[in-house]
């Protein structure tokens, strides 16, 4: 017997949710310049293309950090390093000040905050915001970046869990 595919019918949110928890990711900060600065921890990073080279994240249309994403020009992907669950965490957490509560960052082009002693940050030119559902992808074009210590390892999150490369 074959299944049709518009037979089928979704995942419920519970189930979705322990399926992706499986899969383990990367950890990143997105910043925002701003007036306060925007910034947020996600998992959803990715490369796109290599030409042109393109990368993407995603962001909840209702996270606290949307409306400056989605008016940003330049945004910075901040590749977290295996010793930086702390910046993770406060980057992840609702209702502080993010960059007071985490210090380590300046000023880099057109005004995005550039955190410091990451694996590597990208600085990226927005070129277009795609709706999905509750959340939109950003698509970005890296115009300068910088890595640190090519030994370091990446944080990983995966089965809610922060984790280093074993």
């Amino acid at each position: 017997m074959t299944v049709r595919s518009d037979d089928l019918s979704t995942v419920d949110e519970l189930t979705f949710r322990r399926l992706m928890g499986r899969h383990a990711a990367g950890v990143v900060v997105v910043t925002v310049a701003g007036e306060p600065p925007a910034g947020f921890t996600a998992t959803s990073f990715t490369s796109v293309s290599l030409r042109p080279p393109l990368v993407s994240f995603c962001l909840d249309r209702r996270a606290s950090s949307w409306p400056a994403v989605a008016s940003a020009r330049t945004v910075a992907v901040h590749v977290l390093s295996d010793r930086q669950e702390r910046v993770a965490r406060t980057f992840a957490t609702s209702g502080i000040d993010r960059f007071a509560a985490h210090g380590d960052w300046y000023h880099g082009p057109d005004g995005v905050p550039l955190l410091g002693g990451v694996v590597a940050h990208l600085v990226c030119r927005v070129v277009r915001r795609v709706p999905a559902g509750d959340h939109s992808i950003v698509l970005a074009t890296p115009v300068t970046g910088a890595h640190g210590d090519d030994g370091a390892a990446p944080l990983l999150y995966q089965a809610g869990t922060y984790r280093e490369i074993a």
